[in-house]
């Protein structure tokens, strides 16, 4: 399976219900797949069985493992780091962001997330 015209794959993280279905929504209407789940420890199981996912875009606040734990493990592996990691939190925290972004993500959006972010991130990732 080559990734020619293939839809990129989006791994959507949030432990709220209502923003995984809108994070999901928007992505969808940019043609993204995307597969949503409701933990940083869901999305590393995901990682290890389809580690061709194109961008992860995680929640910040999350119980047990937060967006900022799953960006370093995702960067600590040799097969993940490739993986642009995008961190979306409701509070726009500057030191959060800084941290987040010398940890190597991809972008930090403060939701509610716009269909506008979404496509300023789809120059980003990789094809």
């Amino acid at each position: 399976m080559g990734s020619g015209d293939s839809e990129m794959h989006v791994l959507a993280v949030d432990d709220s219900s209502v923003d995984r279905a809108v994070i999901a929504r928007i992505l969808r209407k940019s043609k993204y797949r995307v597969t949503a789940v409701d933990s940083a420890e869901r999305a590393l199981e995901i990682l290890e069985m389809e580690p061709s996912v194109d961008m992860i875009i995680t929640d910040y606040c999350m119980p047990e493992m937060n967006g900022y734990e799953l960006l370093r493990k995702v960067k600590e592996s040799s097969e993940l780091r490739e993986i642009p990691v995008v961190i979306m939190s409701s509070e726009n925290v500057p030191n959060r962001i800084t941290r987040c972004l010398e940890e190597g993500a991809e972008d930090f959006l403060i939701k509610p997330v716009r269909p506008s972010d979404v496509s300023r991130l789809c120059g980003r990732v990789r094809h």
